[in-house]
């Protein structure tokens, strides 16, 4: 971690558990619930194994999280900047892939000759703040062990079977990645409204983190997808956030796969911020910071995006008086997008989650608008 450690405090981690997990059943039904069962039976009938379901805490070690799926001690993903630490040995999971090492032991411990271990929920990051982004995803993780070796055709028979149960009608290609935790990693992007998307990364378990947890002579093949985004496509939702809104027109849509029908579309707002930062911020960490400002309002927040970026030595003299900014800081220009999905914002309550906002974000002496 080259970032100085920040734990999260009692009530920002009061705050982090209390966030429904839409992927659980125990906490209310929700489509995303629909995607994984379709997801779990499209793979478990055309393989014919053994499936395993293993829901895991959203509190785990470190270890499990980073050092038994092979990510190295400098990997930037350890940063404190992009993860949620609790203290030096535990962290809120930031993918799901965190409850693999200890259902791998479990599968070391009671052994099955092919198995499917089913691994969803909620997982916690440090994110951007846009229509698709938020800092608590949903994500499922689906490992097949079996005792036979696995090759680039079983991949090819997981991704077609995937695509086949969640994503019929959209044309799709693979392009090539790395994993600490697989061997001839890939991602799998759709294509919808002009773009592609980004829906799975997968790839060969890799025989050093089966090893590790008590499995050998056996293989695998990993994949982990992204649920929010899935189901966005699935049901061409346009904004992230309605997957949690309170407006009962919105959330009956979110029982089912079918398509999402708009309730308003209200308009939206938007407040440019100069603001003084330390060099090494990025949107991830601005959006984070947002989050903690705001907290529940931060569903009015439609946006936060970096205009322009310009280091402290770019600067003008005028420019760092009006910021009060130092060396080691940078100047950057942020637009704010503010848009309630159920109500109109007026002109106040916008100006107030401004002033917000600039409070979070801006870290040098002089203020522009907040008082």
């Amino acid at each position: 971690m080259s970032s100085p450690v920040s734990y999260l405090d009692p009530a920002q981690l009061q705050r982090d558990l209390g966030m429904r997990d839409l992927s659980e059943p125990a906490e209310g039904p929700h489509a995303i619930q629909i995607l994984i069962g379709q997801a779990v039976e499209g793979l478990s009938r055309a393989w014919d194994c053994e499936v395993r379901w293993c829901r895991g805490p959203r509190i785990v070690p470190v270890a499990d999280n980073y050092d038994w799926l092979g990510y190295p001690a400098e990997a930037i993903t350890r940063d404190a900047r992009y993860t949620r630490y609790l203290d030096a040995g535990h962290m809120l999971r930031s993918h799901s892939s965190a409850m693999i090492p200890p259902a791998l032991r479990q599968l070391a411990r009671q052994p099955s000759d092919d198995v499917l271990l089913v691994c969803p929920g909620i997982v916690y990051r440090r994110d951007a703040i846009d229509w698709q982004h938020t800092g608590t995803p949903h994500q499922l993780d689906l490992w097949r062990i079996t005792r036979r070796a696995m090759r680039g055709t079983d991949m090819e028979q997981m991704i077609a079977a995937l695509l086949g149960a969640l994503a019929r009608h959209l044309p799709h290609r693979q392009q090539p990645r790395t994993h600490p935790y697989t061997l001839h990693g890939r991602q799998v992007d759709v294509y919808q409204d002009g773009r592609w998307v980004e829906v799975w990364e997968c790839g060969l378990a890799h025989p050093r983190v089966l090893a590790a947890a008590g499995l050998h002579g056996g293989s695998g093949l990993a994949l982990g997808m992204g649920l929010d985004r899935l189901l966005m496509l699935v049901k061409r939702i346009p904004d992230i956030r309605l997957l949690r809104s309170g407006d009962p027109r919105i959330t009956r849509q979110m029982l089912g796969l079918g398509q999402y029908q708009p309730v308003s579309s209200m308009p939206p707002i938007t407040r440019d911020l100069s603001v003084a930062v330390p060099e090494d911020d990025d949107e991830e960490t601005l959006g984070d910071r947002v989050r903690d400002a705001l907290g529940a309002d931060t569903s009015c927040v439609e946006e936060v995006r970096v205009l322009s970026a310009a280091a402290y030595r770019q600067l003008p003299a005028s420019a760092i008086g009006r910021l009060g900014a130092n060396p080691g800081q940078k100047n950057l220009l942020v637009r704010v997008v503010l848009r309630d999905l159920e109500k109109t914002l007026t002109n106040e309550t916008a100006n107030a989650l401004r002033d917000r906002i600039y409070r979070a974000l801006h870290q040098g002496t002089e203020y522009q608008w907040a008082g």
